[in-house]
């Protein structure tokens, strides 16, 4: 077995070896949850566990980079939903920031085999004829705010480059900040009643990732022709 693939072994029963701790916490309030009021009780309940649920959620928001195929939006809305907007987001971009870091050093150590048996190297051609053009801060920028694109994947290759990490990592959180704060919001919503916002919301999100998703290969190219015209 490669390293790649240890690592995500690993990272994957991290991840679920989490979820199974919050299913045992969260036991004894399930039956409450479908009672009135039962959903405020239960979140201030985890509010009320202090250091405890906060570091559950920045380890879930961590492992959910690191592992990189698994879905950030579940545990976005779970921030928003239990903090609320601006302290869920702000948890949710702390994990971004500690793992966006832990892998550029991983990648740097471990170099290129590591990236390719970790996840798909199509795109790092295309990050190397970014970086010739001199548009390389500008691309990543615009990848990590557009919804849909395989950000985590983008975080094992852009440490392939000569992009330094404090730049990758403001460049790179900045970029998710607007995706994240729209999940948070939309999700506070849900529990504060206001259902056809969320409802509005989570479907523009949705929408805006699909189409990110569908073009991403004309992204890049479009991307790709701007950087060289501009050089």
């Amino acid at each position: 077995m490669e390293k790649g693939d240890i690592f995500k072994f690993v990272g994957l029963i991290a991840f679920f070896a989490i979820m199974v701790i919050i299913c045992l916490l969260i036991w004894p309030y399930v039956a409450d949850i479908f009672e009135p009021g039962g959903i405020d009780r239960v979140i201030a309940d985890v509010r009320g566990a202090g250091p405890v649920g906060f570091l559950i959620l920045l380890g879930l928001q961590f492992l959910q980079i690191v592992v990189a195929f698994i879905p950030g939006e579940v545990v976005q809305i779970a921030a928003g939903m239990l903090y609320g907007p601006w302290l869920g987001a702000l948890i949710i971009l702390m994990g971004c920031v500690v793992s966006s870091a832990f892998i550029f050093a991983l990648v740097h150590k471990l170099g290129a085999p590591f990236v390719q048996s970790m996840v798909p190297t199509k795109y790092l051609e295309k990050f190397r004829a970014f970086e010739k053009t001199g548009k390389l801060n500008i691309v990543v920028f615009i990848l990590f705010l557009i919804p849909g694109l395989p950000k985590d994947t983008f975080t094992y290759l852009v440490p392939l480059t000569d992009m330094n990490m404090r730049t990758f990592l403001l460049l790179s959180n900045i970029g998710r900040i607007p995706g994240i704060l729209v999940s948070t919001y939309a999700a506070d919503g849900l529990i504060d009643g206001r259902f056809a916002e969320s409802a509005v919301l989570f479907a523009v999100a949705a929408v805006i990732a699909v189409l990110g998703i569908v073009f991403q290969k004309r992204i890049m190219k479009f991307l790709e022709k701007r950087s060289h015209r501009d050089k």
